[in-house]
């Protein structure tokens, strides 16, 4: 069941978004002003955030850039274009204006979930978030290159079935033109050094004649 966070100091408008969404099937947790948000992140990690501007104590623009790694959709009356435009290039996944249709609300919330499953992917202790070029293992963060990102994308997208060097290679040619059939095994081997440093695990072998696959 995904989780969602409504931050809106807004009683009447948050109780109808708890209500909306839980009829949809959603878990729902509420937080009234900045700080208490803050307080709620470092308790739990919620699959997307529905987040007003005119908060008490912290503002939601103050806010958005302490969230990583998680959809936010602003929800808010301001309607100024300017504004809509610099939350989207500061981290926004999406706006809506108050006030709002829900079946529009909802149908922005199912894209940005869907958006999110497509690219946060976990493996034993392993969770890729392809969208910011980050994989962590156990709690441990760890940066990768685009084309990295993109060969293990593949792999834990196809954890139990090897994949051919030439899929590989084919699949992320759109994002990473620059990888080559040369170059792809040290890009594995420069992933699986990553990965080794936290625990020492090896989470990716080699299957003679074909490829590569995540090791179980």
């Amino acid at each position: 069941m995904p989780q969602i966070l409504i931050i809106d100091d807004d009683l009447h408008i948050g109780n109808l978004l708890e209500e909306t969404l839980r009829a949809e099937g959603y878990g729902v947790s509420r937080a009234f002003s900045g700080t208490e948000a803050l307080d709620v992140l470092s308790r739990e990690r919620p699959d997307l955030i529905l987040l007003d501007l005119m908060l008490p104590s912290l503002s939601g623009e103050e806010l958005l850039p302490m969230i990583k790694d998680i959809p936010v959709i602003v929800v808010s009356a301001k309607i100024d274009v300017a504004n809509k435009v610099e939350l989207l290039l500061g981290g926004a996944s999406d706006y809506i204006t108050k006030p709002f249709d829900t079946r529009e609300l909802l149908a922005r919330i199912a894209v940005q979930l869907r958006k999110n499953n497509e690219n946060e992917l976990t493996f034993r202790e392993l969770t890729l978030y392809a969208d910011v070029l980050t994989v962590k293992v156990e709690n441990t963060e760890i940066r990768l290159t685009r084309t990295e990102c993109a060969i293990l994308k593949l792999l834990m997208q196809n954890p139990r079935s090897p994949v051919g060097k030439s899929t590989i290679l084919d699949k992320i040619s759109l994002d990473t033109p620059d990888c080559t059939e040369r170059s792809l095994k040290q890009h594995i081997s420069n992933i699986r050094r990553k990965l080794q440093t936290v625990n020492g695990e090896d989470y990716i072998e080699a299957v003679y004649g074909i490829g590569f696959k995540m090791k179980s």
